[in-house]
Protein backbone atom coordinates (compact mmCIF):
# COMPACT_ATOMS: atom_id res chain seq x y z
CA UNK A 1 0.00 0.00 0.00
CA UNK A 2 1.63 3.49 -1.06
CA UNK A 3 1.54 6.10 1.86
CA UNK A 4 -0.11 9.38 0.85
CA UNK A 5 1.71 12.31 1.13
CA UNK A 6 1.14 15.32 3.33
CA UNK A 7 2.35 19.05 4.38
CA UNK A 8 3.41 21.00 7.48
CA UNK A 9 3.59 23.90 7.61
CA UNK A 10 7.39 25.16 9.71
CA UNK A 11 5.65 26.69 12.86
CA UNK A 12 3.90 23.21 13.30
CA UNK A 13 6.98 21.76 12.33
CA UNK A 14 8.85 23.25 14.76
CA UNK A 15 5.93 22.18 17.47
CA UNK A 16 5.66 18.68 16.15
CA UNK A 17 10.18 18.18 16.20
CA UNK A 18 10.41 19.87 20.08
CA UNK A 19 8.06 17.06 21.09
CA UNK A 20 9.19 14.60 18.98
CA UNK A 21 12.86 14.86 17.94
CA UNK A 22 13.30 11.34 16.72
CA UNK A 23 11.25 11.72 13.75
CA UNK A 24 13.83 12.27 10.71
CA UNK A 25 13.74 15.17 8.64
CA UNK A 26 15.46 14.60 5.43
CA UNK A 27 17.29 17.32 3.12
CA UNK A 28 17.32 16.91 -0.53
CA UNK A 29 18.88 19.91 -0.93
CA UNK A 30 22.60 19.46 -2.90
CA UNK A 31 25.85 18.74 -1.10
CA UNK A 32 26.56 22.54 -1.44
CA UNK A 33 23.58 23.74 -0.11
CA UNK A 34 23.30 21.33 2.88
CA UNK A 35 26.90 22.10 3.87
CA UNK A 36 26.39 25.98 3.97
CA UNK A 37 23.90 25.70 6.50
CA UNK A 38 21.05 22.77 7.14
CA UNK A 39 18.63 22.08 10.13
CA UNK A 40 20.16 20.44 12.52
CA UNK A 41 19.98 16.89 12.75
CA UNK A 42 18.78 16.82 9.08
CA UNK A 43 19.58 13.82 6.82
CA UNK A 44 21.11 15.42 3.37
CA UNK A 45 19.53 12.63 0.84
CA UNK A 46 20.85 15.09 -2.45
CA UNK A 47 18.13 15.17 -5.64
CA UNK A 48 20.72 16.67 -7.76
CA UNK A 49 24.73 17.05 -7.15
CA UNK A 50 26.05 20.62 -7.03
CA UNK A 51 26.64 20.27 -11.23
CA UNK A 52 23.53 19.23 -11.75
CA UNK A 53 21.89 21.57 -9.34
CA UNK A 54 23.47 24.16 -11.42
CA UNK A 55 22.58 22.64 -14.83
CA UNK A 56 18.85 22.45 -13.78
CA UNK A 57 19.26 26.14 -13.24
CA UNK A 58 20.67 27.31 -16.32
CA UNK A 59 18.05 25.13 -18.58
CA UNK A 60 14.95 27.07 -16.63
CA UNK A 61 16.88 30.59 -17.55
CA UNK A 62 17.84 29.81 -20.61
CA UNK A 63 14.94 27.06 -22.09
CA UNK A 64 12.38 27.55 -19.53
CA UNK A 65 10.24 25.85 -16.77
CA UNK A 66 9.47 22.82 -18.85
CA UNK A 67 12.65 21.64 -20.15
CA UNK A 68 14.29 22.30 -16.52
CA UNK A 69 11.48 20.28 -15.34
CA UNK A 70 12.39 17.32 -18.23
CA UNK A 71 15.87 17.47 -17.45
CA UNK A 72 15.47 16.70 -13.65
CA UNK A 73 12.94 13.62 -14.46
CA UNK A 74 15.80 12.46 -16.83
CA UNK A 75 18.96 12.97 -14.21
CA UNK A 76 16.62 11.55 -11.03
CA UNK A 77 15.76 8.45 -12.91
CA UNK A 78 19.45 7.98 -13.96
CA UNK A 79 19.88 7.61 -10.34
CA UNK A 80 16.73 5.85 -9.09
CA UNK A 81 18.80 3.38 -7.63
CA UNK A 82 20.68 5.14 -5.73
CA UNK A 83 17.87 7.54 -4.27
CA UNK A 84 15.88 4.18 -3.46
CA UNK A 85 19.26 2.95 -1.43
CA UNK A 86 19.65 5.88 0.42
CA UNK A 87 15.94 5.13 1.75
CA UNK A 88 16.22 1.64 2.87
CA UNK A 89 18.22 3.52 5.83
CA UNK A 90 14.73 4.07 7.21
CA UNK A 91 11.46 1.16 8.54
CA UNK A 92 8.79 0.87 6.24
CA UNK A 93 5.87 2.97 7.57
CA UNK A 94 8.35 5.27 9.46
CA UNK A 95 7.40 8.55 9.53
CA UNK A 96 9.88 11.54 7.88
CA UNK A 97 9.71 14.89 6.90
CA UNK A 98 11.34 16.34 3.53
CA UNK A 99 12.17 19.59 2.46
CA UNK A 100 14.30 21.38 -0.31
CA UNK A 101 15.08 25.00 -0.74
CA UNK A 102 11.56 26.40 -0.53
CA UNK A 103 9.29 23.36 -0.55
CA UNK A 104 9.19 22.96 -4.26
CA UNK A 105 9.74 20.67 -7.17
CA UNK A 106 12.99 18.51 -5.58
CA UNK A 107 10.88 17.81 -2.66
CA UNK A 108 7.33 17.32 -4.07
CA UNK A 109 9.44 14.66 -6.14
CA UNK A 110 11.21 13.02 -3.54
CA UNK A 111 8.08 12.85 -1.34
CA UNK A 112 6.67 10.91 -4.25
CA UNK A 113 9.49 8.48 -4.53
CA UNK A 114 9.46 8.19 -1.00
CA UNK A 115 5.95 7.02 -0.71
CA UNK A 116 6.55 4.47 -3.08
CA UNK A 117 9.01 3.04 -0.30
CA UNK A 118 6.76 2.71 2.21
CA UNK A 119 7.63 5.51 4.11
CA UNK A 120 4.79 8.17 5.55
CA UNK A 121 6.61 11.79 4.17
CA UNK A 122 5.40 14.80 4.99
CA UNK A 123 6.80 17.40 2.84
CA UNK A 124 7.61 21.11 4.63
CA UNK A 125 6.09 23.74 3.12
CA UNK A 126 8.08 27.01 2.50
CA UNK A 127 11.19 24.37 2.93
CA UNK A 128 14.59 25.31 4.41
CA UNK A 129 14.09 29.03 3.57
CA UNK A 130 10.92 29.17 5.77
CA UNK A 131 13.06 27.43 8.71
CA UNK A 132 15.56 30.40 8.16
CA UNK A 133 12.84 32.89 8.58
CA UNK A 134 11.54 31.22 11.24
CA UNK A 135 15.07 31.14 12.87
CA UNK A 136 15.84 35.38 12.08
CA UNK A 137 12.22 36.15 13.22
CA UNK A 138 12.87 34.47 16.58
CA UNK A 139 16.02 36.08 17.65
CA UNK A 140 13.72 39.28 17.15
CA UNK A 141 11.43 37.94 20.46
CA UNK A 142 12.41 39.57 24.06
CA UNK A 143 14.10 37.43 26.08
CA UNK A 144 14.60 37.74 29.88
CA UNK A 145 18.27 37.63 29.06
CA UNK A 146 21.25 37.80 32.06
CA UNK A 147 24.62 38.74 30.45
CA UNK A 148 27.06 36.27 32.81
CA UNK A 149 30.88 38.84 32.45
CA UNK A 150 33.92 39.18 33.91
CA UNK A 151 37.67 39.52 33.34
CA UNK A 152 39.55 36.51 31.21
CA UNK A 153 40.53 33.70 33.32
CA UNK A 154 36.95 34.20 35.48
CA UNK A 155 35.77 31.05 34.40
CA UNK A 156 32.61 31.92 33.06
CA UNK A 157 32.01 28.62 31.21
CA UNK A 158 32.60 26.81 34.11
CA UNK A 159 29.94 29.22 35.77
CA UNK A 160 27.33 28.75 32.88
CA UNK A 161 28.06 24.89 33.54
CA UNK A 162 27.15 24.66 37.27
CA UNK A 163 23.88 27.48 36.24
CA UNK A 164 22.72 24.74 33.94
CA UNK A 165 23.11 21.64 36.58
CA UNK A 166 20.87 23.71 38.90
CA UNK A 167 18.04 24.33 36.06
CA UNK A 168 19.05 27.18 34.93
CA UNK A 169 18.22 28.10 30.78
CA UNK A 170 21.51 28.33 29.78
CA UNK A 171 22.95 28.86 26.17
CA UNK A 172 26.78 28.25 25.35
CA UNK A 173 27.38 30.46 22.55
CA UNK A 174 31.56 29.46 22.53
CA UNK A 175 30.55 25.49 22.01
CA UNK A 176 28.45 26.57 19.28
CA UNK A 177 30.68 28.64 17.54
CA UNK A 178 33.63 26.10 18.56
CA UNK A 179 35.68 29.11 19.28
CA UNK A 180 36.61 31.21 22.49
CA UNK A 181 35.98 34.14 21.66
CA UNK A 182 39.79 35.24 21.80
CA UNK A 183 42.83 35.17 19.80
CA UNK A 184 43.61 31.68 21.77
CA UNK A 185 39.95 30.45 21.64
CA UNK A 186 40.34 28.23 18.09
CA UNK A 187 43.30 26.29 20.02
CA UNK A 188 41.98 22.64 20.17
CA UNK A 189 38.38 23.18 19.12
CA UNK A 190 37.09 21.63 15.84
CA UNK A 191 36.39 23.91 12.82
CA UNK A 192 33.80 26.39 13.32
CA UNK A 193 30.42 25.98 11.76
CA UNK A 194 29.44 28.59 8.54
CA UNK A 195 27.54 31.38 10.27
CA UNK A 196 24.30 30.09 8.75
CA UNK A 197 25.38 26.68 10.59
CA UNK A 198 25.99 28.81 13.71
CA UNK A 199 22.59 30.65 13.78
CA UNK A 200 20.41 27.27 12.94
CA UNK A 201 21.96 25.68 15.92
CA UNK A 202 21.51 28.78 18.12
CA UNK A 203 17.97 28.76 17.01
CA UNK A 204 17.47 25.37 17.87
CA UNK A 205 17.98 25.59 21.56
CA UNK A 206 16.68 29.38 21.58
CA UNK A 207 13.02 28.16 20.52
CA UNK A 208 12.69 25.62 23.04
CA UNK A 209 13.35 28.18 25.81
CA UNK A 210 10.58 29.45 28.43
CA UNK A 211 10.55 33.33 27.92
CA UNK A 212 8.91 33.45 31.59
CA UNK A 213 12.56 32.21 32.87
CA UNK A 214 16.03 34.00 32.52
CA UNK A 215 17.84 32.99 29.97
CA UNK A 216 22.07 32.66 30.68
CA UNK A 217 24.40 33.81 27.84
CA UNK A 218 27.99 34.81 28.75
CA UNK A 219 29.13 38.24 28.17
CA UNK A 220 30.63 38.19 23.37
CA UNK A 221 31.40 40.52 21.18
CA UNK A 222 28.95 40.31 17.84
CA UNK A 223 31.86 37.70 16.58
CA UNK A 224 33.37 34.78 18.45
CA UNK A 225 36.03 34.06 16.11
CA UNK A 226 34.63 33.90 12.12
CA UNK A 227 31.44 33.74 12.79
CA UNK A 228 28.59 36.35 14.08
CA UNK A 229 25.95 36.77 16.48
CA UNK A 230 22.39 37.63 15.05
CA UNK A 231 21.96 41.36 15.20
CA UNK A 232 18.85 41.28 16.48
CA UNK A 233 20.28 38.77 19.46
CA UNK A 234 23.02 40.78 19.42
CA UNK A 235 21.42 44.06 20.25
CA UNK A 236 19.26 42.16 23.32
CA UNK A 237 22.67 41.51 24.72
CA UNK A 238 23.67 44.84 24.56
CA UNK A 239 20.79 46.10 26.52
CA UNK A 240 20.32 42.99 29.09
CA UNK A 241 21.49 43.30 32.70
CA UNK A 242 24.73 41.35 33.44
CA UNK A 243 26.88 40.01 35.94
CA UNK A 244 30.39 41.05 36.57
CA UNK A 245 31.93 37.87 38.06
CA UNK A 246 35.05 38.84 40.09
CA UNK A 247 38.46 36.94 40.80
CA UNK A 248 41.40 37.11 42.68
CA UNK A 249 44.36 37.89 39.70
CA UNK A 250 46.21 34.53 40.92
CA UNK A 251 43.35 32.14 40.83
CA UNK A 252 42.18 33.77 36.66
CA UNK A 253 46.01 32.70 36.22
CA UNK A 254 45.74 29.01 37.71
CA UNK A 255 42.87 28.74 35.61
CA UNK A 256 44.24 29.65 32.45
CA UNK A 257 47.26 27.41 33.14
CA UNK A 258 44.69 24.38 33.62
CA UNK A 259 42.75 24.98 30.53
CA UNK A 260 45.53 26.33 28.52
CA UNK A 261 49.11 24.78 29.69
CA UNK A 262 48.52 21.63 27.71
CA UNK A 263 48.37 23.22 24.15
CA UNK A 264 51.23 22.93 22.34
CA UNK A 265 53.39 25.87 22.55
CA UNK A 266 53.47 26.95 18.94
CA UNK A 267 49.88 27.44 18.79
CA UNK A 268 49.96 29.60 21.96
CA UNK A 269 52.52 31.70 20.39
CA UNK A 270 50.84 31.89 17.08
CA UNK A 271 48.05 33.16 19.29
CA UNK A 272 49.37 36.02 20.94
CA UNK A 273 51.22 37.04 17.86
CA UNK A 274 47.85 37.75 16.48
CA UNK A 275 48.03 40.73 19.36
CA UNK A 276 51.44 40.84 18.97
CA UNK A 277 51.28 45.13 17.74
CA UNK A 278 48.36 45.71 20.76
CA UNK A 279 50.14 44.28 23.01
CA UNK A 280 53.19 46.16 22.51
CA UNK A 281 56.80 44.96 21.45
CA UNK A 282 58.29 44.60 25.27
CA UNK A 283 55.68 42.70 26.41
CA UNK A 284 55.15 40.63 23.44
CA UNK A 285 59.21 39.37 23.96
CA UNK A 286 58.51 38.99 27.30
CA UNK A 287 55.53 36.63 26.76
CA UNK A 288 57.52 34.71 24.41
CA UNK A 289 60.58 34.45 26.27
CA UNK A 290 58.48 33.08 29.34
CA UNK A 291 57.07 30.45 26.39
CA UNK A 292 60.20 29.31 25.54
CA UNK A 293 61.01 28.52 29.37
CA UNK A 294 57.60 27.03 29.83
CA UNK A 295 56.23 29.87 32.21
CA UNK A 296 53.14 29.42 31.28
CA UNK A 297 51.93 31.32 34.63
CA UNK A 298 54.08 33.72 33.40
CA UNK A 299 52.65 33.68 29.81
CA UNK A 300 49.09 34.19 31.12
CA UNK A 301 49.60 36.99 33.26
CA UNK A 302 51.18 38.91 30.49
CA UNK A 303 48.22 37.91 28.20
CA UNK A 304 46.11 38.86 31.33
CA UNK A 305 47.65 42.52 31.42
CA UNK A 306 46.26 43.28 27.55
CA UNK A 307 43.34 41.35 27.71
CA UNK A 308 42.16 43.01 30.53
CA UNK A 309 43.12 46.21 28.95
CA UNK A 310 40.82 45.04 26.11
CA UNK A 311 38.34 44.67 28.16
CA UNK A 312 37.98 48.08 30.06
CA UNK A 313 38.27 49.79 26.90
CA UNK A 314 35.41 47.77 24.76
CA UNK A 315 33.13 47.73 28.12
CA UNK A 316 33.63 51.67 28.22
CA UNK A 317 32.45 52.05 24.01
CA UNK A 318 29.50 49.42 24.32
CA UNK A 319 26.19 50.27 25.73
CA UNK A 320 25.49 48.14 28.40
CA UNK A 321 22.07 47.29 30.78
CA UNK A 322 22.29 47.29 34.72
CA UNK A 323 25.54 45.74 35.50
CA UNK A 324 26.12 44.16 39.28
CA UNK A 325 29.39 42.73 40.79
CA UNK A 326 29.47 39.42 42.17
CA UNK A 327 32.45 38.33 44.13
CA UNK A 328 33.79 34.48 43.22
CA UNK A 329 34.74 31.66 45.95
CA UNK A 330 37.58 31.08 43.30
CA UNK A 331 37.54 31.12 39.33
CA UNK A 332 34.81 29.39 37.96
CA UNK A 333 33.42 28.89 41.22
CA UNK A 334 30.23 30.27 42.91
CA UNK A 335 29.47 28.95 46.66
CA UNK A 336 26.71 28.77 46.83
CA UNK A 337 25.67 28.60 43.43
CA UNK A 338 22.36 29.50 44.52
CA UNK A 339 23.27 32.85 45.13
CA UNK A 340 24.37 33.04 41.69
CA UNK A 341 20.94 32.34 40.51
CA UNK A 342 18.74 34.17 42.47
CA UNK A 343 20.67 37.50 41.53
CA UNK A 344 19.94 36.55 38.06
CA UNK A 345 16.61 36.15 38.30
CA UNK A 346 16.40 39.61 40.50
CA UNK A 347 18.08 41.54 37.97
CA UNK A 348 15.50 40.08 35.20
CA UNK A 349 12.19 40.23 37.46
CA UNK A 350 9.45 43.36 36.57
CA UNK A 351 10.15 45.01 40.09
CA UNK A 352 14.16 45.56 39.60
Amino acid sequence: MIAISETIDIQDYLKSTSKSPSKPTIDVRSPGEFAAGHIPDAVNIPLFSDSERAEVGIAYKNRGRNHAIVLGLRLVGEKADVLLQALSQFEQGQDVFIHCWRGGMRSEAFNWLACRTGLVATRIIGGYKAFRRAAHQSFSEPMKIVILSGYTGVGKTALLQDLQAEGEQVIDLESLACHRGSAFGGIGQPPQPTVEQFENDLFEKWRLLDPNQPVWLEDESQSIGRVDLPLPLWNQMREAPGIFAEADRERRIELLVRDYGGLPSNALGDAIGRVKKRLGGIRYQQAMAALEENQIAEFADIALSYYDDAYTTAAKKRPRGNMVNFKLTNAGVAEPIADLCELGHQLVSPEH
